[in-house]
Order: structure tokens, then C-alpha cells, then sequence
């Protein structure tokens, strides 16, 4: 069988074990209450294309919008990471140049660097794409470094077919439409600048995630995704 679609998004076969095992421990997790000391972080990351405009646009007037012409440059492309604090509403964007695992392990250390210095463990919800493994600490760092890291983090990764669970995939897309869909950056330094505009924005106004989906609700809702107990 092929995934379906309902209102969540992709979901499995009917009776998939794994994926409701993994979808529940996630849903567990949302529902922790606020620990400074185990805070919950959530991430995700997204490719961008880079494209330099080959006609100067034409700045806007009272009388039309701005105007661009539709012929661009390609120039690369640029990797945006989100992570997301749901209870706290709080947000960062970084953009790189590549989403490899030594990326994703330098921007996952920094956050516990800085931002996460004093907690004793981070729980960090994330897709299961393989750059998201404690393996890539140690490709990033020397094993007495990488090993303090693992140490300091815990991993619970969305069930594949449930991206839809992880807050830091809604964060990433109202990033995409509000600061990024429809325009043209050249440079990943624009790039920066605008979303780093986005983040600051947004955490001021410290719009929290309001996430209502329960372990409970999947279990009415989503019936045919768990298995059949034969008795």
C-alpha cells in the first residue's frame, strides 16, 4: 500500500506499529511541562535556491507594484535550519550552505553552547533524516567533545510519513511564506539578514504554539493506523 493523505498530512498503511509508537512518544513529549533544566527543542531545515536577478527591478509606485522580470541566475543554493522552543515561544533561523551532518551537529552544539548552557539534557524533536544522528558529533568534533554532547542531548525523531508532528516544520513553513516565498535573493548574507528579521520579529511578539493534538486524539481519530490486538 502507498501513503494516504488526510487532514494532518501523509500518513502511513493502515496498522503501522512503528509509526504510532514513534507519533506517541512525540505527542508524549509535547505534553512535558516547561523544565529549563529538559527543555524540549524542535528543528528542522529546508533547502532555498539562490537566483540573481539579470534586469534591475522597477521599485514600485503609487500607481504599480514593484517589478521584476521573470528571467533570472541561478547562484547555488542556501540550507535554512529552524528550531523552535514551543512553550516558551521562542524561534532561531540559521542559514548555511549546506545541510550536511557536520552542519546540522555544529548548529545542534552551538545551541547548547549558548542558549542551553545550563540545562542538564535537551530534548530535541527532529525528522529522521540521516544527518540527525549523534553520529555526526563525532564527524564534527574530537570523541571527548562529541561524547560530552550526546550526553547533554536526547533524540526523538518523527515516525517517517509524520513530519506533520514536528512544531518546527509549522514554524519553517510560516518562515517560508511570510519572509521568503515569491522573491529573490542572490547571497546567502541577504538571505540571513531577512530571515534573522523574520526570528526577531516573531520572538517579540512572542507567539507561542498552541498544539492541541493529543495522544488521546490520535488514538480516536487515527484508529486504523494501530495495529489490531488479536485476542
Amino acid at each position: 500500500m502507498t501513503p494516504r493523505k488526510l487532514e494532518y498530512g501523509v500518513i502511513p498503511p493502515d496498522a503501522d506499529a512503528a509509526f504510532v509508537a514513534h507519533m506517541e512518544l512525540v505527542l508524549d513529549t509535547y505534553a512535558l511541562p516547561y523544565d529549563c533544566l529538559y527543555p524540549v527543542l524542535n528543528m528542522d531545515e529546508q533547502p532555498i535556491p539562490l537566483l540573481k536577478e539579470t534586469r534591475a527591478p522597477i521599485p514600485a509606485t503609487k500607481d504599480h507594484p514593484r517589478r521584476v522580470d521573470y528571467e533570472y541566475e541561478r547562484a547555488g543554493t542556501a540550507s535554512i535550519f529552524m528550531f523552535c522552543e514551543a512553550l516558551v515561544g521562542w524561534r532561531q533561523v540559521s542559514v548555511r550552505e549546506r545541510r550536511t551532518k557536520v552542519d546540522w551537529a555544529l548548529e545542534v552544539a552551538e545551541l547548547l553552547r549558548t542558549r542551553y548552557r545550563d540545562a542538564v539534557k535537551v530534548i530535541v524533536v527532529c525528522d529522521n533524516r540521516n544527518t540527525h544522528t549523534i553520529g555526526a558529533f563525532y564527524e564534527a568534533f574530537d570523541p571527548e567533545t562529541a561524547r560530552a554532547l550526546v550526553r547533554r542531548s536526547e533524540f526523538r525523531h518523527t515516525p517517517k510519513h509524520g513530519s506533520w508532528l514536528n512544531v518546527a516544520e509549522c514554524e519553517l513553513g510560516a518562515m517560508t511564506r511570510q519572509c521568503v516565498q515569491g522573491r529573490r535573493f542572490a547571497t546567502i548574507e541577504e538571505l540571513r539578514v531577512e530571515t534573522a528579521a523574520w526570528q526577531d520579529y516573531t520572538n517579540d511578539k512572542q507567539r507561542s504554539v498552541d498544539r492541541q493534538f493529543r495522544t488521546d486524539d490520535a488514538r480516536n481519530r487515527l484508529k486504523s493506523l494501530y495495529p489490531k490486538i488479536k485476542t
